[in-house]
């Protein structure tokens, strides 16, 4: 059994999505205070599902999990993602993030599990060196959240040194769409993600959208960013656990198009897609904003043959309709 960390969110659900059109038994742990349990309902009419409410920061919790179930691997996605919010609230990244993960990792050694993909981040990297971020860029989180993900980076290495526990760091870019079958998608409350926020402003009179600067060092002046695919995000944490098994050794790996997309470009793709004209305007820069961030994922590609194959139409487009769905439910 597969035991997915966060499994009632947006990443981890549609990985737990990817598992079961394989047939894989999934255990999802979720504590439901980000996750949603109408995911967790859509995902049991998609296979052989199992669902625990639980808290990593509780370890009697994930310990009753281990002591119940015979789980083989380990997937992680359990976290805070918020990067402003773990400025103005970094005990609580820590606190769930880092120690958080400590306590899971405490519980695999305990009950001998010795392999975890772990949902890392390329806010690892902060303001990029250069571009396109490899593995090998330096690491100097500018947030909380970075540095939250950073310290399990480190913890895993250490406790593949002294305990044998075997993990793959998988670092992404930004996220985007949803499930093309709409039956799980992107649920965030508050939403702070580029194209979810977009599609929410054609809901309702009078709303507009804001670009946070358009003076940036980039061909149109607005932010550059790196959107892969959620699907294709979800078959990459497969190809991680069927190379984990198989090489049964540690690594880490950037998961990113390779291509970069700006704010202006992204939101001309919305309208595209979608038809239609949306308001916008333009807002000063929000601090701690790179002008370009986006990933060299060849190691990604030539070791887990992971091939992101989705465009950028095709996210918003499934966003959009997952979005419909998600205003009904209002």
């Amino acid at each position: 059994m597969i035991l997915i960390t966060g499994g009632a969110g947006y990443i981890g659900s549609h990985t737990v999505l990817n598992f079961l059109k394989d047939n894989y038994d999934v255990l999802v742990f979720d504590n439901l205070e980000t996750g949603h349990i109408e995911t967790i309902e859509e995902l049991k009419k998609a296979g052989n599902v199992t669902f625990e409410k639980g808290d990593l920061r509780n370890i009697e919790d994930i310990d009753r999990v281990f002591e119940k179930y015979h789980i083989e691997t380990v997937i992680h996605f359990a976290a805070f993602a918020l990067v402003g919010e773990s400025v103005v609230e970094p005990a609580k990244y820590y606190r769930n993030n880092t120690v958080g993960t400590l306590n899971l990792l405490d519980t695999m050694v305990k009950h001998n599990v010795k392999s975890i993909i772990f949902s890392s981040t390329c806010a690892t990297y902060g303001e990029p060196q250069y571009t396109p971020i490899d593995e090998k860029h330096p690491q100097n989180p500018i947030n909380p959240y970075g540095a939250s993900k950073l310290m399990v980076e480190r913890i895993m290495s250490d406790y593949d040194a002294a305990y044998g526990l075997k993990s793959v760091k998988l670092r992404y870019f930004n996220v985007a769409g949803c499930d093309t079958q709409g039956r799980v998608g992107e649920w965030h409350e508050p939403e702070t993600h580029l194209i979810p926020n977009i599609l929410k402003s054609v809901f309702g009179e009078g709303k507009t959208f804001k670009i946070f600067g358009d003076d940036y060092q980039t061909p149109d002046g607005t932010c550059i960013r790196d959107y892969v695919n959620v699907e294709d995000l979800a078959q990459a944490h497969k190809l991680a656990y069927l190379w984990l098994k198989k090489e049964n050794r540690s690594e880490v790996f950037n998961l990113g198009t390779e291509n970069g997309n700006s704010v202006k470009e992204v939101f001309d793709a919305c309208e595209k897609v979608l038809n239609q004209k949306i308001n916008v305007e333009v807002a000063p820069r929000r601090p701690g904003d790179p002008a370009t961030l986006y990933a060299n994922a060849n190691k990604a590609k030539s070791e887990l043959h992971w091939n992101p194959e989705r465009t950028l139409e095709h996210s918003i487009d499934t966003a959009y309709k997952f979005e419909q769905k998600l205003q009904k439910l209002k």
